[in-house]
């Protein structure tokens, strides 16, 4: 999925939502994903029926100044969904210093990755750890 989220990470929220007139977050998202009248589904697919753990990997680029040059990251977690993942993984980025961060793609992982970095970090997600990956 490629939601082209762009988020300023607001280290005074443990929850990063946007509200309105919240100038600390900002979530702009492209005009094709803005409300619109959609029909009702009759067996809607929902793809937290996955019987596996659900691990997340969320890819951006994060901020550690303002108006500094991104560093490419990829955020490797288990969550219970999507929502969930993003919060936490913004959460996790505020932790480690970034001030802002743009999140381009979420996935749910359905293999175990087998190169490093990411079968470490996809390791670490089982047991509960957000692992950040920098690519420099």
């Amino acid at each position: 999925m490629d939601f082209g989220i762009v988020a300023k990470v607001c280290k005074e929220s443990p929850i990063h939502r946007p509200r309105p007139g919240d100038s600390n977050l900002r979530f702009a998202e492209p005009e094709s994903t803005r409300l619109r009248k959609m029909p009702m589904i009759a067996n809607p697919d929902n793809d937290n029926n996955y019987d596996g753990p659900m691990v997340f990997i969320i890819i951006g680029k994060g901020y550690e100044t303002d108006g500094g040059e991104g560093v490419e990251l990829h955020v490797m977690l288990r969550a219970p969904d999507d929502d969930a993942a993003v919060r936490e993984a913004l959460n996790a980025l505020s932790e480690e210093g970034f001030i802002e961060a743009d999140l381009d793609q979420i996935g749910m992982l359905t293999e175990v990755p087998s190169d490093e970095p990411h079968a470490s970090a996809y390791k670490g997600a089982l047991e509960g750890e957000v692992a950040i990956i920098r690519f420099r």
